[in-house]
């Protein structure tokens, strides 16, 4: 996505309230990736994980409303609702996955863009 420096900034604050709220409960293994030089589409992927169904629920909607609080937008599209295993919240410039952990295994995310540079594991709540 093309942004200007300024609205860089406010992205990366974006990407970062929705790690962070991710880890504040119930998520873990909240990687941030940076996906824009092999990527047109988004710039980062924040990629986490819930202990189940319920959690990866509980997720969705605490990192939209912790976006919204940051002063984000809604998220384009949410897919993944009807099964709660895999949700892909679509923010434009940054794409959030929640997982559940046999999910997250079995689609690995983690290992196709390990070649990307990680900005944040785990990172603190802000």
């Amino acid at each position: 996505m093309s942004v200007s420096a300024a609205d860089t900034k406010v992205v990366e604050d974006w990407v970062r309230a929705a790690a962070a709220a991710a880890e504040e409960g119930p998520g873990s293994d909240t990687l941030i990736i940076d996906v824009g030089d092999v990527l047109v589409i988004t710039d980062h992927f924040v990629i986490t994980s819930g202990a189940n169904t319920r959690a990866v629920r509980a997720l969705a909607e605490r990192i939209e409303e912790a976006v919204g609080l940051s002063g984000g937008p809604k998220p384009f599209c949410i897919e993944g609702l009807s099964d709660y295993e895999w949700v892909l919240m679509d923010y434009g410039d940054f794409i959030v996955h929640i997982f559940t952990a046999s999910a997250r295994d079995y689609y690995a995310l983690d290992l196709l863009w390990k070649d990307c540079p990680v900005l944040a594991a785990n990172p603190l709540p802000s």
